[in-house]
């Protein structure tokens, strides 16, 4: 097959999801709904691409058809806004309790968050020494065995069956990286769902299971603290 075949169908599906966004962010703020006529003007499409691309968006609740042909945004539009607007309210709530750990024990406190079958580094303060971790906001891990992971799994999970019996914080070393080890707290919002995972971690020939013994009410309190900030009745 000629080079310029194969490459098509890709650059005719990014032209698409071009057009796809071109019409969702053509809504505007204080707009209601809008008229078939009024998109075109806005995106410069002609109107039988804009109803196309509006029936793939309508499967995702994106875009909405009003019975009078009008079009405004969907519900999961207005998912997606609350998710980056509680980012953002996520922030100023985690960071300084991360700040203010990192302080106090002198290792890296960080707030991690399940993405599938890894878990995210959302946030972190580091800590002062030069010997520390090196993961960055933004920075994914496996699922596996380790101190943070088991928070995100054991209580993501919402089975109460499977919690009864965990001790809290959770103290792991060696799992990820040999010479690193963990205590991780869950951290719960509303109706006492899973946010995220706070943690303390550091090399393991510092934050020893005794060492972590002296910092697991730190944490705890932290944690309990945070948890109730963000809406758990603990």
């Amino acid at each position: 097959m000629p080079k310029e075949a194969r490459k098509k169908p890709k650059l005719e599906g990014v032209a698409s999801a071009d057009r796809v966004l071109t019409v969702l962010t053509a809504f505007r703020r204080g707009d209601d709904a809008l008229e078939l006529s009024e998109l075109a003007r806005r995106t410069a499409l002609v109107k039988s691409t804009i109803m196309r691309l509006c029936i793939s968006l309508e499967k995702f609740d994106l875009v909405e058809r009003l019975d009078d042909g009008r079009y405004r945004l969907g519900v999961e539009a207005a998912r997606i806004g609350s998710v980056y607007q509680q980012s953002f309210a996520l922030e100023e709530r985690v960071v300084p309790v991360l700040e203010r750990l990192a302080a106090e024990s002198l290792e890296t406190a960080s707030f991690y968050i399940r993405r599938g079958n890894q878990r995210l580094c959302l946030f972190r303060a580091d800590s002062p020494h030069p010997l520390r971790m090196n993961v960055r906001p933004g920075d994914m891990r496996p699922m596996d065995d380790s101190a943070i992971a088991q928070v995100l799994s054991l209580f993501g999970d919402r089975s109460p069956a499977k919690q009864t019996d965990v001790r809290l914080p959770i103290y792991t070393s060696g799992i990820t990286d040999p010479h690193v080890a963990s205590l991780a707290m869950p951290i719960f919002g509303t109706e006492r769902r899973l946010i995220g995972a706070l943690a303390l971690s550091g090399p393991s020939s510092r934050l020893t299971a005794e060492q972590a013994g002296a910092f697991e009410p730190k944490l705890r309190d932290a944690a309990e603290r945070l948890s109730s900030e963000l809406g758990a009745q603990l």
